[in-house]
């Protein structure tokens, strides 16, 4: 990672449907599922699915603030998955598919509780906004057959029914911030 790029550290349920949506935005440079949260070092997936390492699927972002700023992201972020789900999102059930903000420093801790803040005072949700705002503690990438997996998996049947609607969603409500590539 280059100086001029920052870091956000998301869980929103499924790690491949945030990937995939987040890599679509301009100025994000790379977008890595792993693990973070939690208190086993250098968990599996497998491990992570058993609900006992306390780790939530989630990705790390490398974008370029002076092209897309963190609260941007947080926007987008907070538009692809219910922050009201308490340990789950849609089909996936359990602690790993919590919704997480992981902060990188001080200045993205008072961004995400202010939107998330915000969010509350907006109505937008008729059930309280449950998701943890943290400082990260340490980031595991996923196993490599992981990264990327929409983009190799396109016709997968979770992909076509969770993954490709949350990429379609951004593509329209932030048509402006997609990625020409």
């Amino acid at each position: 990672m280059t100086e001029d790029l920052a870091l956000a550290t998301l869980g929103g349920g499924c790690f491949w449907c945030i990937e995939a949506a987040l890599k679509e935005l301009d100025g994000v440079e790379r977008v890595t599922s792993g693990y973070a949260g939690g208190h086993v070092e250098n968990p599996t997936y497998e491990a992570v699915c058993s609900g006992d390492t306390g780790h939530a699927e989630v990705v790390q972002v490398e974008f370029d603030p002076s092209v897309i700023a963190y609260e941007d992201l947080l926007e987008v972020f907070f538009t692809i998955h219910d922050p009201t789900q308490l340990n789950r999102q849609g089909p996936d059930v359990g602690t790993q598919y919590r919704s997480a903000v992981f902060t990188h420093d001080g200045t993205q801790q008072e961004q995400a509780e202010a939107y998330v803040e915000a969010l509350e005072a907006s109505g937008s949700y008729d059930d309280p906004v449950v998701t943890e705002i943290e400082s990260l503690d340490r980031f595991y990438p996923a196993e490599e057959y992981h990264q990327d997996y929409f983009d190799k998996n396109p016709a997968q049947a979770y992909c076509k029914v969770h993954v490709a609607p949350k990429v379609e969603k951004v593509r329209k409500e932030f048509a402006k911030r997609v990625s020409a590539d």
